[in-house]
């Protein structure tokens, strides 16, 4: 089973919770699959329904809608063939988002107190979007992503106490063992290439195989842009566009997502329903612009100017080909992976929670990233190059005393120094 570190938190719920329980993230990042290990390893009591593969659960969830507790319990025993035991029995629900009105109903059978609920899905963000009556305060959730690097160098093997001295030399700013350094940066190149789609990890760590992980890579897109054929045929249209501009926009100078690339005389407000859907998916991420990088960000940001990512650094790598492929593996100084390198910092940033911004002044110049950190706006620069120590835009906000910023941190293939207020570390 590949390390996840939301095992953590589906195990306190486990043991804590009284509430029903939300998984939810994008399309085959592993939801369904650490559910179903996990009650496994905890020898819980449970039964799985699939809304899809079991069409006569859907079914019947949808005739029922109206009625109350106790006509859902007898329902789900019948179509269960294991005994539904009370104070011991988990209801685990999958691919909710085909009848997401369950979710209304959690309330009264959180109330009924008799089990306890597990709900997941795909699409959740925006099938649950437009709910009327959500259940707040009977609802636990738990947002899964694909594997984060450390995740992906854990199924890898590296080993545990690494991983701790690599976290110790990043609190401490100490040097990383140069050994260690080559190592992780060769990790990190397979990580370009693999990204953190479990089956694509999987592949890779079984055969070492980069044309089958490709192959996975693509199915993934594909059944992406299935989904979007959901909705009516203009709106289907302009999600893939969008989708499919993702990988040219970052490569451009800017980076910025340009709206007269989608169609001529494109206007973000009459659109900007199409960009929140692939956001709230879990497939794209957003890194918006702020018109100062100072605390609190949301009050600078500028909704309709930013950046716009993929969900996962392998599917950009993919649609990028072979070619791209091979200069990352062998480091060719052709390639200019700035784009890359921001979209796997992003992700990063992505999944531990951290929202995401930019900022651009053509006065002071421009900051790859800015985020919230403990009490002060932290900058971020990714640097791709050997020119890592050649940040101007860095330098000036810096600068200035009234953005209060106390440090900043520039990531690039290089060890761990500092400089003044400027901390360098390995990317």
């Amino acid at each position: 089973m590949l390390f996840r570190k939301r095992q953590k938190d589906l195990i306190q719920w486990i043991e804590n919770s009284k509430k029903a329980l939300l998984v939810t993230g994008a399309r085959q990042i592993g939801k369904t699959y650490l559910i179903h290990e996990t009650l496994e390893s905890q020898n819980c009591n449970y039964v799985q329904l699939d809304l899809i593969k079991q069409p006569e659960v859907l079914n019947f969830l949808n005739s029922i809608k109206s009625k109350d507790c106790q006509t859902f319990i007898e329902g789900l025993s019948i179509l269960t063939t294991k005994d539904l035991i009370i104070g011991e029995t988990i209801i685990f629900i999958d691919e909710i988002q085909e009848c997401k009105d369950i979710v209304t109903k959690i309330k009264y059978l959180v109330e009924d107190g008799r089990f306890k609920y597990i709900l997941s899905g795909s699409l959740l963000g925006v099938e649950l979007a437009g709910l009327q009556s959500a259940p707040v305060g009977y609802l636990d959730t738990i947002k899964m992503f694909p594997l984060d690097f450390e995740e992906f160098i854990i199924a890898l093997k590296i080993k545990r106490n690494t991983i701790d001295k690599l976290h110790k030399c990043f609190i401490e700013r100490n040097e990383v063992d140069e050994v260690v350094h080559e190592k992780m940066m060769d990790a990190f190149k397979s990580y370009l290439l693999i990204g953190g789609m479990p089956e694509a990890v999987v592949e890779y760590i079984e055969n070492r195989n980069y044309n089958n992980v490709r192959r996975i890579h693509l199915n993934i897109i594909e059944q992406y842009k299935l989904d979007f054929t959901k909705y009516e045929t203009e709106k289907k249209l302009r999600l893939i566009k969008i989708y499919d501009l993702i990988p040219a926009e970052l490569s451009d100078k800017n980076k910025r997502y340009v709206f007269s690339d989608v169609e001529e005389n494109f206007k973000y407000d009459r659109f900007e329903t199409s960009f929140e859907w692939l956001i709230n998916a879990g497939v794209a991420i957003p890194a918006y612009n702020v018109t100062e990088p100072r605390l609190p960000l949301l009050i600078n940001k500028k909704d309709s100017l930013f950046k716009f990512f993929l969900s996962d650094i392998g599917l950009l790598t993919s649609l990028y080909g072979k070619a791209t492929q091979l200069a990352i593996l062998s480091e060719t100084n052709s390639l200019n992976a700035g784009a890359i390198y921001e979209n796997v910092l992003a992700q990063e940033l992505n999944s531990h929670y951290f929202k995401g911004y930019y900022y651009n002044n053509k006065n002071y110049g421009e900051i790859d990233f800015v985020v919230e950190k403990d009490d002060f706006a932290l900058p971020i620069e990714v640097k791709s190059g050997k020119d890592y120590k050649r940040h101007s835009a860095l330098n000036n906000v810096l600068s200035i005393r009234r953005f209060n910023i106390k440090e900043a941190y520039v990531f690039s293939n290089y060890n761990v120094s500092v400089n003044d207020n400027v901390v360098y570390y390995p990317i």
